[in-house]
């Protein structure tokens, strides 16, 4: 499969979970700081996964490249937004290897409450769960946009942005950082990244019961992709040890940007 990395080869090694529209691309994010603190950051283009590998194989086969990528040793697992269910779904079939579990901006199932009407993603979301053919006749339409209109794809995506999120997305260096990933998500991947928001949506619960990781959430308090009602919830639920760390005022890119120093901080002290 497909990955992309960061930091230092022989450092600690982090597995990262990429968003939903994501690419592994988004790890840049983690540059300075996975070498500031010896850490080595990998990304799997999950995207790029054959997308008749469906549910719990899916999840089992992200859990065994893993694995073979630890060769006898631990790792650590962050995950962003969407990237939260995938990564989740995955420590429960990592066999003892994940260390740490890092939620950025984590979005919670759908059934646990009534998120949906409050999140900026609630008709594609909805889409999924009741139209899925609609749903996917949208993404391919997103894919046309992605090919000979990034710039349109981009202001739909953020034109509901909220918090310090609204002043980031007016900033020519984080369209520069989310147009290639829009572009590579939809104009390459569309098939995984359908995938991934079918699951999503789908009921999954059960699996935070199951969560055995040691866990830390990392929420912006005006968050309206993932509401902070989810962090709140996944902290509740999740049965091990787990710490949410709220920061006022930050949104989803805002929250990735401020908890990844953090975090990479965190794991070489750990």
């Amino acid at each position: 499969m497909k990955f992309v990395e960061s930091g230092n080869i022989d450092g600690r090694t982090v597995i990262y979970f990429h968003g939903a529209p994501g690419s592994p691309e988004e790890i840049s994010i983690f540059d300075e700081h996975a070498k500031k603190h010896n850490l080595h950051v990998i990304c799997y283009d999950r995207f790029s996964i054959d997308s008749s590998l469906q549910n719990e194989a899916y999840y089992k086969y992200l859990a065994s490249v893993i694995i073979d990528k630890a060769n006898g040793g631990m790792v650590d697992i962050i995950g962003f937004s969407i990237g939260c269910h995938a990564a989740i779904e995955t420590s429960l079939y990592l066999k003892g290897t994940a260390r740490e579990l890092h939620l950025i901006s984590a979005a919670a199932p759908l059934d646990a409450a009534e998120f949906i009407n409050s999140m900026a993603g609630k008709m594609v979301f909805s889409m999924a769960m009741k139209y899925p053919t609609i749903f996917t006749l949208l993404s391919y339409w997103q894919t046309i946009l992605a090919k000979i209109a990034p710039n349109v794809l981009f202001k739909m995506l953020f034109a509901s942005a909220m918090g310090e999120d609204k002043i980031l997305s007016k900033t020519a260096d984080f369209k520069g950082f989310i147009n290639p990933i829009l572009i590579h998500c939809f104009k390459s991947n569309v098939k995984g990244y359908i995938r991934e928001i079918k699951q999503y949506v789908t009921p999954w619960g059960n699996s935070i019961v199951k969560c055995s990781a040691n866990t830390h959430i990392w929420h912006g308090t005006s968050d309206n992709w993932s509401p902070v009602g989810m962090a709140r919830y996944l902290k509740e639920t999740i049965t091990t040890s787990t710490h949410l760390e709220l920061i006022t005022g930050l949104s989803h890119y805002t929250c990735l940007y401020a908890a990844v120093p953090k975090i990479c901080s965190q794991l070489e002290k750990t």
